[in-house]
């Protein structure tokens, strides 16, 4: 899956001109976190986020007339005095799992897509990733999650895959659990029903261990001292 199917096309964005207090009005009415800056030509110049504009606030500590009338100061400077410049951008040929690793690696929240050229074309955050891997694991509907731990070993997901599609179950998707043990690996498949005591014997019958989902994660946490 590539950036350009899960991108936000419909932008709105911001001049450098555009006033602290005008983003930060902007930001709110529409409900998002980040406002990519562009010149007249469309070509990107920087990015402001919501954490920009906090940071750009008065100190609490000061007094109320004081506060008040730092904050209106700051409020009519430029978006140009607060953005990031140069952001960190995408392409949009990247693939959606390259950026979801890029975006954990310089813990950002949003990355703009530019062309060649440097013009805005779109934007990807942390929500349309969310809502891609929803559509990939297909979990926006109804099933059932199975937790299947298995010996490390060549086959193992054919024969699970067989037993699934034997029962004539449609699966939605499969994890696999790889960093936990040397020998075994934990096995996520979610079954696009919830009608799974026949799978769930015939998986028992050929050796498969089979735990709830969220023992397995509970186990997972580290232990209190």
């Amino acid at each position: 899956m590539f950036v350009s199917e899960r991108m936000s096309k419909d932008l709105i964005t911001a001049g450098p001109d555009m006033t602290i207090y005008e983003a930060k009005m902007i930001m709110t009415e529409k409900g998002i976190r980040h406002l990519p800056i562009i010149d007249s030509v469309g070509k990107l110049l920087g990015i402001v986020t919501d954490r920009d504009v906090r940071d750009a606030m008065p100190s609490t500590l000061l007094k109320k007339v004081d506060y008040d009338i730092t904050l209106a100061k700051i409020m009519n400077f430029p978006v140009r005095d607060i953005m990031t410049k140069n952001p960190l951008t995408i392409y949009a040929y990247y693939t959606i799992q390259d950026t979801l690793l890029m975006m954990q690696k310089k813990k950002v929240g949003a990355l703009p897509v530019v062309d060649q050229e440097g013009y805005l074309k779109g934007i990807l955050s942390t929500r349309d990733l969310l809502r891609s891997f929803v559509n990939v694991l297909n979990i926006d509907e109804p099933g059932c999650l199975l937790c299947i731990i298995v010996k490390e070993k060549q086959g193992q997901m054919k024969r699970i895959v067989d037993i699934i599609t034997e029962e004539k179950i449609s699966l939605g998707s499969v994890l696999v659990a790889r960093v936990w043990d040397k020998e075994k690996r934990a096995i996520f498949p979610y079954l696009l029903t919830n009608n799974v005591i026949n799978v769930k014997k015939k998986l028992l019958e050929n050796g498969f261990e089979l735990i709830d989902p969220m023992q397995w994660y509970l186990d997972q946490l580290p232990q209190k001292a």
